[in-house]
């Protein structure tokens, strides 16, 4: 058996350590470089003025320990950024309502200071009639200013995460009747039908909800009130309800002016400022809230407020809520 060179093996040995110790500060060089190109990466993501989603370039397809650390990373700043938008969205939907709910508190309370000023400047020479007009003018302000005020309280307390409702079951026959019993008078003054058509339920009894009665009677007051609004002498505001797909589908229907299609998209964002048809404008002291907080209550009850309408042929609105059990 030939004999081995003790000095061959030690020079193969120090061979091998040489080779190892090379590739091992070769792969070691090569994760630095990839770390300090993280490094590089994140601190210019916290640094910039820009919301933009980061990008590690520095894994370069690999999937070791460094590759899957820049994937976590990467994920994190994806949600911050999603996170921070709808952050910065949010605060500009809430400078909006505060600039549009400034503007619309201005005008009545303007309108309260003209007319009581007009009052105390002029008391000896006014006469009654005339005193008379100037304070239900300010009354009448005074009630639009308070329903301004009620609107923005009753959102932002529907818009609280923790917002509940109150369910009962009732009849929806008896519901829709009762609210258009309460503009009953107003319709009459404006030459408006007002009818309600509610089918039977499964299985050929009255059809009964499972809902808060209180705000499904405001959902259908503020549809209702904004269909008369809109509606000209001669026509007619309808709600029909019947059962639809495991639900009961309630439409408030008008013969109105309808709504350009340009405005239906943003229709139920509050303070949104279509107008009409026709040139009407809002006077009814909702302030563009009404159709905002008609759409909160029916998320609140798991359903979907939707809309259609063709200028000069009418709108109709539509909701569903849960059927009460049999």
């Amino acid at each position: 058996m030939p004999e081995i060179d003790a000095g061959a093996i030690g020079w193969l040995a120090a061979g091998a350590i040489a080779i190892a110790l090379a590739t091992a500060a070769a792969v070691q060089a090569v994760f630095a470089q990839r770390l300090r190109k993280l490094q590089r990466a994140i601190e210019a993501f916290e640094q910039s003025a820009d919301v933009l989603p980061l990008r590690l370039a520095a894994t370069g397809g690999a999937t070791d320990e460094v590759a899957r650390v820049a994937a976590r990373i990467e994920a994190m700043a994806d949600r911050l950024v999603a996170q921070t938008s709808a952050l910065a969205a949010k605060e500009r939907e809430q400078r909006d309502l505060l600039a549009n709910v400034s503007h619309d508190l201005r005008t009545p309370l303007a309108s309260i200071q003209g007319y009581l000023e007009l009052l105390l400047l002029r008391h000896a020479s006014l006469d009654s009639a005339e005193a008379r007009n100037h304070l239900e003018v300010a009354a009448r302000q005074s009630e639009r200013l308070g329903r301004l005020v009620a609107d923005l309280f009753e959102l932002t307390r529907l818009e609280a995460d923790d917002a509940r409702t109150d369910r009962e079951e009732f009849p929806l026959a008896e519901l829709a009747h009762d609210v258009l019993q309460k503009f009953a008078a107003d319709a009459e003054r404006r030459g408006v039908r007002l009818e309600a058509r509610v089918a039977a339920g499964p299985p050929a009894l009255p059809l009964r909800v499972r809902a808060d009665i209180g705000l499904v009677e405001r959902v259908l007051d503020n549809l209702v009130e904004n269909a008369l609004r809109h509606t000209p002498a001669g026509g007619s505001v309808t709600v029909d309800a019947a059962p639809c797909r495991g639900r009961a589908r309630l439409v408030v229907s008008d013969t109105g002016e309808g709504i350009a299609a340009a405005d239906l998209p943003g229709i139920f964002d509050r303070y949104y400022r279509a107008e009409r048809i026709g040139g009407a404008k809002r006077a009814s002291g909702h302030g563009g809230l009404g159709l905002a907080i008609a759409r909160r209550i029916v998320d609140l009850h798991d359903g979907t407020l939707s809309i259609d309408s063709t200028e000069h042929q009418g709108t109709r609105i539509s909701f569903d809520l849960p059927l009460a059990e049999a």
